[in-house]
């Protein structure tokens, strides 16, 4: 599966579109990352637990494009974006979404 922000696939041409491809993750904080959240927020620093949450939901939310894609006949994602929404206080979910379509070597 190629996945890109493109519109386009170097060397690639795109022979069909199949349309919206995307895949989501709702995640809360978790007490223990917390706890170190706040003593990197007194002493300053990267907060290294919510940016591993952050890294992990990405990644989960991009396999589940990448699924959503591939069951539909797509071999590739183009135009790819990620956007997040609050849940609730605690919660966000992580949204990925992009084109699907099929694309064969020019």
């Amino acid at each position: 599966m190629i996945l890109t922000t493109c519109e386009t696939i170097a060397g690639k041409k795109i022979v069909k579109t199949i349309g919206l491809a995307k895949g989501n993750t709702v995640r809360s904080r978790h007490v223990g990352r917390d706890i170190g959240a706040v003593f990197r927020n007194i002493v300053g620093g990267e907060v290294k637990e919510y940016t591993k949450l952050l890294a992990e939901s990405r990644e989960q939310s991009i396999d589940r494009m990448a699924e959503d894609a591939r069951s539909k006949g797509a071999n590739a994602i183009i135009q790819i974006r990620f956007t997040t929404s609050e849940m609730m206080s605690g919660a966000a979910e992580l949204l990925a979404y992009g084109t699907a379509v099929v694309v064969e070597d020019e």
